[in-house]
């Protein structure tokens, strides 16, 4: 376990009503992300990654239903907290996001620098207490702030290599590559000064070569800055690259959470050494992991794993693992490894 983690997700279970059902979607997750650490959550589509995201970020459909544990984010119950304290104080300020699709992510209509600014109007680390809103159309962005935001946001897309900031603001979004809108997407999650970033698939839409740049990137400015990320990702390698410790999921179930390095050299869970053994390598041939990823309208008790683990028993259909382990290295399994696999990305 992490000491005095920034995030901490206790037994967190949320259900979605949907017109076949109730769908078990999360069920019991824990979580931790260390202050300046960079958390990777990786799992199969429809593990429940951007649902746990979601939840952080207060942002769930009306639909779903929290049906117990708890989200602590630097002292604070965000599922406590009232609505207001979570707006002005939370979201979008000390808890920021940089989505997956950097196409969609920017009105096309609006120059980039005045859809920035509008969010620093709100959200700005400079902004007093005393400046009440009246809505959008009716606040006045004060003078004086504007400036010194304004110069704190051109030096911010340096820092993020857009060349030429003061034009790149003037621009259009059609303007820039992908590549581009993604490091002024990061600047926008930055430009706060949160104390933990959520991104979700932050490199899906883009080329391999552009992926690299954007991941070194995200990196170092956490590093700089001092910034805790929580990354979501089914990609494998994105989370060797850019991770200190990886939690895998698996249909609504955290299974195996380790430091990068022990994650791709030991793991422990029957799940996540399959996972790993889908990666391509030229040592050895690639192996699919058999049967189906169950329903969540209708999950199997116990390990939801059990169906197509090899080394299931009775006890798997019958409860869920307890966490167990060591040094950070924490499993939920009965029958977990216990031999070294050498696996690499």
């Amino acid at each position: 376990m992490i000491a005095d983690p920034l995030l901490a997700i206790s037994d967190l279970a949320i259900a979605f009503r949907t017109g076949h059902g109730v769908a078990r979607v999360l069920d019991g997750v824990n979580l931790s992300v260390g202050r300046g650490r960079i958390m990777g959550l990786v799992g199969e589509s429809g593990c429940g990654k951007t649902t746990l995201a979601r939840a952080v970020l207060s942002v769930l459909a009306p639909n779903a239903l929290i049906e117990g544990g708890t989200i602590h984010f630097g002292g604070l119950d965000l599922l406590a907290l009232p609505r207001a304290r979570l707006e002005t104080e939370v979201k979008g300020r000390r808890i920021t996001f940089v989505p997956q699709d950097p196409y969609g992510a920017f009105n096309p209509l609006f120059r980039v620098g005045d859809q920035m600014m509008e969010v620093m109007k709100w959200k700005s680390p400079r902004r007093q207490p005393y400046e009440r809103g009246f809505g959008p159309l009716l606040t006045r962005f004060p003078r004086a702030r504007y400036k010194t935001d304004r110069e704190a946001l051109i030096a911010l897309l340096n820092e993020v290599q857009i060349p030429d900031p003061e034009r790149a603001l003037a621009k259009l979004p059609g303007a820039f590559s992908g590549g581009q809108r993604q490091r002024l997407l990061i600047a926008m999650a930055l430009m706060t000064n949160p104390d933990l970033i959520i991104a979700d698939e932050p490199t899906t839409a883009l080329d391999v070569t552009i992926q690299a740049q954007i991941l070194k990137l995200l990196k170092r400015l956490a590093r700089e800055r001092g910034v805790s990320i929580l990354l979501t990702t089914h990609d494998l390698g994105t989370a060797y690259e850019i991770c200190d410790e990886v939690t895998v999921m698996y249909a609504g179930q955290d299974v195996e959470t380790a430091p990068v390095a022990a994650f791709f050299t030991h793991p422990r869970h029957p799940y996540t050494a399959r996972l790993l053994e889908s990666l391509p390598s030229p040592n050895r041939e690639i192996k699919e992991i058999g049967g189906e990823v169950p329903s969540l309208l209708a999950p199997p008790q116990g390990c939801r794993f059990h169906p197509r683990c090899e080394r299931a028993s009775p006890e798997c259909t019958a409860s869920r693992p307890a966490k167990s382990g060591t040094g950070g290295h924490i499993v939920r399994c009965f029958h977990p490894l216990t031999m070294a696999a050498e696996v690499a990305p």
